[in-house]
C-alpha cells in the first residue's frame, strides 16, 4: 500500500509540474508581439546583409550598415537585443509573414501595395531612385526611355516594379554585385537602385564605367514593416517612439552621415 501511495504522490507531482510548465509556456505565448519580444529578450530582425551601405559585411565579416544600427537602436529602446537573420529579399517577407521574423530592416520603401499587407513605422530615411547605365549608353536619359529595355534588379523589389511599370523587362538577380556585373558586361541596359547606393558603390569603385542617367523627382520613404494586426500595434508604436528619439537626439543624422556621406534621415 505504501508503494502504491508513493506512486500516486509521484504521479500527482509530475502532473502538477506538467500543468505549471504548460501554463508558463502559454503565458509566454500569450499577449501581444511586443510582450513576447520582451519576454524572450530578443527582437528577430530579417536583413539581406549584401546591400551596402544599408546592410553588409565589413572587412572583418561583421554585419554592419545603416539598417543594422537603426535596428540595434530600436532593440535598445525596447530593452532587448537585436538578433539578425540574413536571407534573400523575397525570403525576408515570407519569413515575416510566417512569423519567423518580427521585423525587416533592409531599406524597405513604403508602397501602396506593401501597405495593404504590412503596417509601416515612421520613415527613418528618404531616398530617390536612380537609373544607372554604362558610361557609353546614350539611349536612356529618362524613365520613359526604359520602355523595351532590359534591367537587372531583385525581382519583386520596388526597383523591378518601377522599371516594369515603364515597360522594361526586369532580369532577376541576387544582390547588388551581380547587378553591376551584368550592367558592366553589357548584358542589361540599366538597373534601378537607391541614389545613395550608387554613390557608395562609386566610392569603393571610382573607375567603374557607370553613371546615373535619371533620378525620380520625389523621394520615397524607408520604414520598418510589421505584420498587420492588433497584436502588433504596441510594437509598431514602440518602434515609432524609438525612431523619433533617434531623430530628435541627432543619432539618425549621425548614422546617415557615417554610412551615406549625407543626411538622408529627413525629407530635406
Amino acid at each position: 500500500m505504501r508503494k502504491l501511495f508513493h506512486l500516486m504522490i509521484a504521479t500527482l507531482l509530475v502532473l502538477l509540474c506538467v500543468s505549471a510548465c504548460s501554463k508558463e509556456e502559454n503565458s509566454a505565448e500569450s499577449g501581444d508581439l511586443l510582450e513576447r519580444i520582451q519576454s524572450r529578450g530578443t527582437i528577430i530582425v530579417a536583413t539581406e546583409g549584401t546591400w551596402a551601405p544599408w546592410t553588409f559585411h565589413d572587412e572583418n565579416d561583421e554585419l554592419v550598415g545603416y539598417d543594422i544600427e537603426v535596428a540595434k537602436g530600436i532593440a535598445e529602446h525596447l530593452g532587448v537585443e537585436a538578433q539578425f537573420i540574413e536571407g534573400e529579399w523575397d525570403g525576408l517577407f515570407a519569413g515575416l509573414n510566417s512569423e519567423r521574423y518580427d521585423i525587416v530592416a533592409n531599406g524597405v520603401e513604403v508602397t501602396q501595395e506593401r501597405a495593404e499587407t504590412y503596417d509601416f513605422s515612421e520613415p527613418y530615411a528618404y531616398i530617390r531612385t536612380a537609373i544607372i547605365v554604362r558610361d557609353d549608353n546614350q539611349d536612356i536619359s529618362s524613365f520613359e526611355d526604359l520602355d523595351g529595355k532590359t534591367t537587372a534588379n531583385t525581382l519583386a523589389s520596388t526597383y523591378a516594379t518601377l522599371a516594369e511599370s515603364y515597360g522594361a523587362n526586369a532580369t532577376g538577380v541576387d544582390d547588388l554585385a551581380q547587378t553591376i556585373e551584368l550592367l558592366r558586361a553589357g548584358r542589361v541596359d540599366a538597373t534601378l537602385n537607391a541614389e545613395v547606393t550608387f554613390y557608395d558603390y562609386m566610392a569603393q569603385h571610382p573607375d567603374a564605367p557607370i553613371r546615373i542617367a535619371a533620378l525620380t523627382d520625389t523621394a520615397s520613404e524607408v520604414s520598418i514593416p510589421v505584420r498587420k494586426g492588433e497584436d502588433n500595434a504596441t510594437l509598431l508604436a514602440a518602434i515609432n517612439e524609438a525612431i523619433d528619439e533617434m531623430r530628435a537626439s541627432g543619432e539618425l543624422s549621425e548614422l546617415s552621415e557615417k554610412y551615406f556621406g549625407s543626411d538622408i534621415s529627413g525629407t530635406n
